[in-house]
């Protein structure tokens, strides 16, 4: 596709993973267009790499949580992210593992042995890959009540309940609500729907990156836009959770779009300012460097949030 902005060309000479999401949220391409494009994810570039070190188990890494972040749900994570088409038979037979690995009574997902109940960072993520997959299995919905069920009386979802945590995670809630958000694309529910927004609100209460009691700034890190994000929170993927739930303007992400509009440097793109440590197959960025995954979401965050102006 040719184009005359300078960033965009630089994003379309980037790996199918963000041509594809490029034609489809940047330049309004037709779905024909932008799904052969994504098709190729499978085959070249990011995608097919990865999908060449899965093991004839089904595993990455060999684990399904650990070793970060080669393991099976990281590595199916990041799948998801670059947007690996859902009927892909490698793909599948991950999910498989995953449930029945980690399927635990109580509803959730538990890959732990020294753990007496679920995860619920990681039942979240485990969601999110499941459902995008569009995995057919009745268990997806146990751990969506179970989900439900652990959502906190101010909204959000804290992976530490179980040890007295009465106040939410940023983190804990972010995992959940993308989960919740490829289930109900498929399934809608009223339920999900409503605990979506009361997750939202707990984000927007402490306008995406405060104390709600203080003010102050709960870390640092949180401003600072990694890709891929793993299981931590920033107020980066808090917005593109936001502009791909299309939720409507709120004030309280004002000051959270400033600094994301602040950190875009003079040739227009954003860079890759640090990563989360861990073994990766391959790199696909450099910190320091322009980076093609943060330009391509706060150009679709600014546009979603700029679209009534």
């Amino acid at each position: 596709m040719k184009t005359k902005d300078p960033i965009l060309t630089w994003l379309l000479e980037g790996d199918p993973a963000i041509r594809w999401q490029v034609l489809r949220d940047l330049c309004s391409a037709d779905e024909a267009k932008f799904l052969r494009e994504r098709k190729k994810i499978a085959s070249e570039g990011w995608g097919a790499r990865l999908l060449a070190r899965q093991a004839a188990s089904g595993l990455w890494g060999g684990g399904l949580y650990g070793p970060k972040w080669i393991s099976t749900t990281y590595t199916m994570l990041l799948l998801r992210q670059l947007g690996l088409p859902a009927d892909h038979p490698q793909a599948l037979k991950a999910c498989k593992l995953l449930l029945d690995e980690g399927c635990y009574h109580d509803g959730g997902i538990n890959f732990f042995a020294a753990m007496q109940h679920s995860e619920t960072c990681v039942t979240g993520m485990v969601l999110a890959i499941l459902a995008y997959f569009d995995f057919p299995d009745a268990r997806m919905e146990k751990m969506v009540e179970h989900l439900l069920l652990q959502q906190m009386p101010d909204g959000g979802w804290n992976c530490e309940s179980y040890r007295g945590a009465t106040h939410s995670s940023f983190h804990t809630t972010i995992s959940v609500l993308e989960g919740l958000r490829e289930y109900e694309k498929r399934h809608p529910s009223e339920s999900v729907a409503r605990s979506q927004e009361s997750g939202a609100e707990f984000l927007l209460v402490h306008k995406l990156f405060r104390s709600h009691r203080n003010g102050a700034v709960v870390d640092p890190k949180m401003t600072r836009f990694s890709f891929p994000p793993r299981w931590r929170y920033d107020i980066m993927r808090a917005l593109d959770y936001f502009q791909a739930c299309r939720l409507a303007r709120d004030p309280r992400m004002d000051e959270a779009i400033a600094i994301i509009k602040k950190k875009r440097s003079a040739d227009g793109t954003w860079v890759l300012q640090s990563k989360h440590p861990g073994r990766t197959f391959f790199e696909m960025e450099k910190i320091g460097k322009p980076s093609r995954w943060n330009t391509l979401r706060a150009l679709r965050i600014l546009q979603w949030y700029e679209r009534d102006e």
